[in-house]
């Protein structure tokens, strides 16, 4: 079994070339040492954003995976991380100038390219439909998780046993998320009201879509041995590493209104997620720190949450991952003080 600096092998190197690449992009723009040094340190900051934001992303990656075959997994691995580094971090941005300023493209590039301040501005503008849908989605997904009967580990017993005896209710996630966007449309403004609700009713329903079609998939007779166990689970990663992304990129502009320096700061970043992940599967963290998994989808709950608070204030991302951490660190403590209470651990 690999040492865990192993895992991290490639990210190190990409680390390398992608810091690399970002002093070479700010002495192409600036023509100065201070310039290229300022988007070396921009790129770095950006990277450890990612990765702090992401570290609950990975823990669910690895729950997940452990479920996948071993083709699937590879696929995920590779296709996945790449569809998540040049989809989520180029296209994605690039798709929202695309479809906001009714551009090509091609002029899209050229936007980010010589015009980054008027790039970043259109970003921003769809900053609420972005916040909308990831907290539908990523609420979803916390939800599903405690509100569930088959679930029998407790972090935070009493509230926890709690949500798993209303896991006999149906609908009961789908209502309380409904409850929420319900609440949310009362005190936004007017105009922003149907926005919103289009873009939340999109994060539902595509979490719900995602669930069918990967239930429909990954049945034992589904069509042909590719589609079993591995495309539906395939499939929710994507949609959940997007909904991740979301805070990501949009707090990326804060700091930097560079496409390509934002592109090379969060693709470190997600490259140390895929590690993250391989590790925590092959050496099976997860079931070594028993309240890991637990800390995660806490992590992505008060992320929902901060996500749709977004569309009312602005959440400086410093305030996501604090609070992520917080709850991915007292998860660790009490999976090893609970490891030092069992006999022969």
């Amino acid at each position: 079994m690999s040492t865990a600096i192993a895992y991290f092998r490639g990210a190190f190197i990409v680390t390398v070339l992608g810091l690399a690449a970002a002093f070479w992009l700010g002495w192409g723009y600036a023509d100065s040492l201070a310039g290229a040094t300022g988007f070396f340190l921009i790129g770095a900051v950006l990277a450890v954003l990612e990765i702090s934001l992401s570290f609950d992303n990975a823990i669910v990656n690895a729950n997940k995976l452990k479920e996948m075959t071993p083709l699937w997994q590879k696929r995920f691995l590779t296709w996945g991380i790449l569809i998540a580094v040049f989809g989520m971090r180029i296209v994605f941005p690039l798709l929202i100038v695309v479809i906001a300023a009714g551009i090509g493209p091609v002029e899209a590039i050229r936007l980010a390219a010589v015009r980054p301040d008027e790039y970043a501005l259109i970003i921003g503008g769809a900053h609420l439909p972005i916040a909308a849908f990831g907290g539908t989605f990523l609420m979803m997904v916390a939800l599903n998780y405690f509100i569930d009967e088959g679930k029998e580990v407790d972090w935070i017993r009493t509230l926890e046993c709690q949500l798993r005896r209303c896991a006999s209710i149906r609908g009961l996630e789908v209502g309380f998320v409904l409850a929420v966007m319900l609440v949310f449309a009362t005190v936004l403004p007017d105009h922003e009201v149907a926005t919103f609700l289009f873009a939340a009713t999109g994060g539902l329903v595509t979490f719900l879509a995602v669930e069918v079609l990967g239930q429909a998939l990954d049945r034992p007779k589904a069509v042909g041995t590719v589609a079993r166990g591995g495309i539906g689970a395939f499939l929710y990663l994507e949609v959940l590493d997007a909904s991740f992304s979301f805070d990501g990129v949009i707090g990326a502009f804060a700091l930097t209104h560079n496409l390509f320096l934002i592109a090379i700061g969060l693709g470190i970043g997600a490259m140390y997620v895929r590690s993250m992940t391989i590790m925590l599967v092959e050496r099976r963290t997860l079931s070594e720190f028993r309240y890991l998994e637990h800390g995660a989808f806490y992590s992505i709950l008060v992320l929902s949450m901060i996500m749709f608070g977004q569309t009312l204030w602005d959440i400086p991302e410093l305030v996501t991952g604090v609070l992520g951490s917080v709850f991915i660190g007292l998860a660790l403590i009490s999976s090893i003080l609970y490891r030092r209470r069992q006999p022969g651990t």
